[in-house]
């Protein structure tokens, strides 16, 4: 949550302070209506408790007196739909982005995937796996990232806004991605490659931007970088999110 706490303290609208955290308890009850909520979701309401996304709000959870009355309530009516929750609705029959309840996140991580559904037609179409990659998604494409750097990344943003490991390896949300390949001036240096995370002792990880290999991970050091990263770089994995998952290691 490290990661996703630095999104959102550095993308004003996705949470507001002072924040307006909602209780555990309040929580409990909106669940006794709605049904488990994502942790990811669960942990913005009592960090932040207020937000909006592409100038929509994101629901909040109100005390149960007020909940049938508040538009803005996710125990509004009108949010629950057979098994889709929706969490935040553009004004004027905008889209709407909704937690499909019928399928369950993956390793049991009690995150629900994101879908939105078009507010002319109706189709539905996947955003992101959780809450977390669903503000990291909407703070890449705000930021001008696009879904990101490349396919890799943007499929590891769709779940999370960067990781941070034990050992130190950081890999970059897109809060942070752009300034960082700007310190070390990488464009400059290696316009090829990205700069996606690093491991906290000098050496950055980098991908390449385009062509078929975007899938390869090298380590080189950050005082080191040329054009040729390939040729001087260590490599590190050619499956970044199978390489997270075990650590890194």
């Amino acid at each position: 949550m490290t990661q996703l706490r630095d999104l959102v303290t550095e993308s004003p609208d996705l949470g507001r302070r002072p924040a307006a955290a909602v209780s555990e308890a309040m929580i409990r009850e909106a669940e006794a209506r709605v049904g488990p909520l994502p942790v990811s979701y669960r942990w913005w309401l009592t960090e932040f408790g207020r937000g909006r996304a592409g100038g929509a709000d994101i629901a909040t959870v109100v005390p149960a007196e007020s909940a049938d009355d508040a538009d803005d309530a996710v125990t509004a009516d009108w949010r629950l739909s057979g098994d889709r929750l929706c969490f935040c609705a553009a004004p004027d029959c905008g889209d709407s982005y909704c937690f499909a309840l019928d399928l369950r996140g993956e390793a049991g991580d009690g995150e629900y995937p994101v879908v939105c559904r078009d507010g002319l037609d109706g189709r539905e179409y996947p955003v992101a796996e959780s809450f977390a990659g669903f503000l990291a998604v909407h703070a890449a494409r705000e930021s001008g990232l696009g879904d990101g750097p490349n396919p890799t990344v943007a499929r590891l943003w769709r779940s999370t806004p960067g990781v941070l490991l034990d050992n130190g390896v950081l890999v970059y949300g897109p809060h942070c991605i752009a300034e960082r390949n700007e310190t070390f001036e990488v464009p400059r240096y290696a316009p090829e490659w990205v700069l996606v995370g690093d491991d906290s002792g000098g050496s950055g990880l980098f991908m390449r931007r385009h062509g078929r290999d975007r899938t390869r991970v090298f380590r080189l050091d950050l005082g080191a970088i040329d054009a040729d990263i390939e040729g001087e770089g260590e490599p590190v994995t050619d499956d970044l999110l199978g390489w997270l998952r075990a650590g890194a290691a």
